[in-house]
């Protein structure tokens, strides 16, 4: 009996000398911020195509048609099969209350990653009279996104020790190795994104330059505890 107690006594001792231990260490927590710049060399288009009608199977066949004219085209411009993926087909069956009929309305959306920006305009144009009639979105990004995250990280976890740096020689201190180094913001990049939404277009009216890509931002965000030197 006396043998478990002492036990349970060395047991609670330690433990307390190690929280104490912890809770005296002291510490700077601060957040690093690291932004990586780059021109866009590569472009994801969002489009898709709507057919609306009064019969089901006619109305897809439709859809089907102006799809498979759309694809047919972007392999004749230099699209790789893997470049072009369907983000979803729906039928939907409508009923008009003016009317008081039903019509029906398929949507078929494609994404294309165009890994040349070059090629923007004449495949934009070619999109148009293929038979696309909307345009959901085009956002810009990088072929080297990996190394961008790479060099922003680095770029954050020295901005986190400047700062510490900094808070310590204020303090007439000075500070020692990270304790804990946590990531947060999940590294997406920031581009700049043109939307628009439309009915129809002229592809002749989209002659000349239509887009700017301006510059891709990689940000990365981390939460660094130093030790700090007494």
């Amino acid at each position: 009996m006396k043998k478990i107690v002492f036990t349970l006594l060395l047991f609670i001792y330690t433990t307390l000398m190690f929280s104490q231990n912890t809770a005296a260490q002291p510490l700077v927590h601060v957040t690093g911020e690291g932004i990586v710049t780059v021109v866009p060399d590569q472009v994801d288009i969002k489009v898709r195509v709507e057919s609306q009608g009064k019969e089901a199977a006619a109305v897809k066949r439709d859809n089907d048609t102006a799809i498979d004219n759309v694809i047919k085209f972007l392999r004749s411009a230099g699209v790789k099969d893997k470049n072009i993926r369907t983000e979803y087909i729906n039928l939907n069956k409508n009923y008009d209350y003016n009317t008081k009929t039903y019509n029906y309305n398929a949507n078929q959306s494609l994404t294309i990653a165009l890994k040349d920006l070059d090629k923007y305009e004449a495949v934009m144009s070619g999109l148009l009279t293929s038979g696309i009639n909307r345009i959901d979105g085009v956002s810009f990004g990088s072929s080297n996104m990996e190394q961008l995250k790479a060099e922003a990280r680095v770029k954050a976890v020295r901005n986190a020790r400047d700062k510490a740096q900094s808070y310590a020689q204020a303090l007439g201190q000075d500070i020692g190795k990270a304790i804990s180094i946590t990531e947060s913001g999940g590294n997406n990049p920031q581009p700049p994104v043109l939307r628009a939404r439309m009915m129809s277009m002229d592809a002749e009216s989209s002659s000349g330059e239509t887009i700017a890509p301006g510059e891709l931002a990689i940000k990365t965000t981390v939460q660094v505890s130093f030790e700090l030197k007494m």
